[in-house]
């Protein structure tokens, strides 16, 4: 139980955009097994162990089969069209659908750390069946599906060579019959194949509409570097798909307002260094001073703290950020700072995030936030929240005319 000490808002009928439903079907993918974890790793030790959880939240080591967005990574884009559909739309214009918008997300992301460069082919390649023959759709059969990668490879193959890419976008016809836009997702790859003297391990199936889902393949990116689903899949399909972490964080809803990543997966992509991150281990009390998450790095160097993680267990922690409106999460409509609960055992999509609700029975953005109950989840100055389950209080003293926050953290 999360229990608010400050709380406020007002209760509004919750409204669901159905746009939102389709954040999430993305990227079912196979598991991939991680090497050793250690109990203390090189990020100190609040820095989780990755766990044989497919896309752990671990980051005492990285998971080399997937590339570190550190630095320059190079994507191609391959459009593929079918034998029964002539395009109506250019490449050109489905290469401006996603760039360079997904770059910049990175960019801002990162502090400017990673970028990812795009290459989109010029031409159309034919598969060689029609679209509905692949039986296209968000639950994929995996023969079907294999069929589909199989072709689209051997397509590709003397237009593209795949040794010089790090990512591959495969982008279908739009307009094609049997192309299903809830089967965009991440492929991995159970055997990986052997192209152009590489390891093609995983790639990206496009099937969006023109124009797309807003943030769609910057979303499907984040798999690709190792990054889970947040989103919340109802048993029956029918429920809340964004009850874990709502508009925070691009893992959890494509669509949210405040779609830049969390501080944590910052750390674990290698966006954030132990310079501005605190970690707390002992009980008692302790006051941190925190920069907005998406405040840019000073040039040269910055010693801001920018996440205050408390280790709660083997493989739990509660993380501390400042969230506000600049940058990927501009059109945010709460600030203030946010408290989720971190968990490196707890596989995707089955919640290894939860946000902690600063005004529980209260709402926020009705009609705009994917799930209006964690649209108020950051607290503001004078409030603060404690978590029975990790023995946990975090409490806001005040904030500077720059923008930082000070926040005191006990640790029962």
């Amino acid at each position: 139980m999360v229990r608010p000490q400050t709380p406020m808002g007002v209760d509004r009928p919750r409204l669901r955009r159905a746009g939102a439903v389709l954040t999430a079907l993305c990227a079912i993918a196979t598991t991939v097994v991680a090497g050793p974890a250690h109990a203390v790793g090189p990020g100190g030790p609040c820095a989780l162990p990755r766990s044989q959880a497919h896309h752990s939240e671990g980051l005492d080591t990285w998971n080399p089969a997937y590339p570190r967005p550190v630095g320059h990574l190079d994507a191609v884009m391959i459009f593929l069209s079918f034998p029964d559909s002539k395009p109506e739309v250019s490449p050109e214009r489905l290469a401006a659908d996603h760039f360079p918008a997904t770059s910049r997300f990175f960019e801002r992301a990162s502090y400017g750390r990673f970028q990812l460069e795009a290459h989109p082919l010029k031409k159309w390649l034919r598969m060689p069946r029609s679209a509905t023959s692949y039986r296209i759709q968000r639950d994929w059969d995996g023969d079907q599906r294999s069929e589909f990668l199989r072709d689209a490879i051997a397509v590709a193959d003397g237009d593209v060579d795949f040794s010089r890419y790090d990512l591959v976008y495969f982008v279908a016809d739009p307009d094609a019959p049997g192309v299903d836009s809830d089967a965009t997702k991440v492929v991995n790859l159970d055997h990986p194949v052997q192209v152009d003297g590489t390891t093609l391990r995983r790639v990206v199936t496009v099937f969006e509409h023109h124009p797309p889902d807003r943030n769609v393949l910057a979303h499907e990116t984040g798999h690709v570097l190792d990054l889970p689903d947040l989103y919340h899949r109802p048993q029956d399909g029918k429920g809340d798909w964004d009850t874990h972490v709502g508009d925070w964080d691009l893992m959890g809803s494509q669509f949210g307002l405040a779609s830049d990543p969390f501080g944590w997966h910052k750390w674990k992509l290698g966006w954030l260094g132990s310079r501005q991150v605190t970690c707390v281990r002992g009980r008692g009390s302790s006051l941190h001073t925190l920069q907005p998450l998406e405040a840019p790095m000073k040039p040269g160097g910055d010693n801001r703290t920018r996440m205050v993680v408390i280790r709660t267990g083997p493989a739990s922690a509660i993380a501390v950020e400042a969230r506000s409106a600049s940058g990927n999460d501009a059109a945010t409509c709460s600030e203030g700072v946010l408290v989720y609960r971190v968990r490196s055992d707890t596989a995707s999509g089955n919640g290894p995030v939860q946000v902690l609700d600063g005004h529980p029975g209260h709402q926020a953005c009705w009609g705009e936030s994917v799930y209006p109950a964690l649209a108020d989840a950051p607290l503001g100055v004078g409030e603060s929240l404690r978590s029975e389950a990790d023995g946990v209080r975090v409490s806001v003293r005040g904030r500077t005319a720059g923008g930082s926050w000070t926040v005191a953290v006990t640790r029962e």
